[in-house]
């Protein structure tokens, strides 16, 4: 399935301005807004918070390497260009799970 059409499947997000990820330490590691260029990925990562009970766990990252589709194979081929599934692709290898905070708008 394309990621356009995951996208429609994941609930929707617009009640969020954005989504934080924290570290084990209460870092907060990256913040992903709902802007274009970031909505699909703030989608993603609220619906594998979501089903992983507010955490990204290395099978939630796969999970979401499967739901980014065609946008994973070019993460591969040209790493830094999609930061937030490189972030996924490292997360799925490792064994710690990242807390997940939603911004309400």
């Amino acid at each position: 399935m394309k990621f356009a059409d995951r996208l429609q499947q994941l609930p929707k997000v617009s009640h969020l301005t954005a989504l934080q990820l924290w570290d084990a330490k209460g870092q907060v590691l990256a913040t992903l807004e709902n802007k274009p260029g970031q909505a699909g990925s703030l989608a993603v990562y609220a619906a594998l918070a979501a089903l992983y009970g507010g955490q990204i766990t290395p099978a939630a990252a796969a999970l979401g390497l499967e739901w980014y589709a065609e946008h994973t194979a070019d993460a591969q081929q040209f790493p830094g260009k999609h930061p937030n599934i490189d972030r996924l692709m490292a997360w799925a290898q490792g064994s710690e799970a990242y807390g997940v905070k939603l911004v309400a708008a």
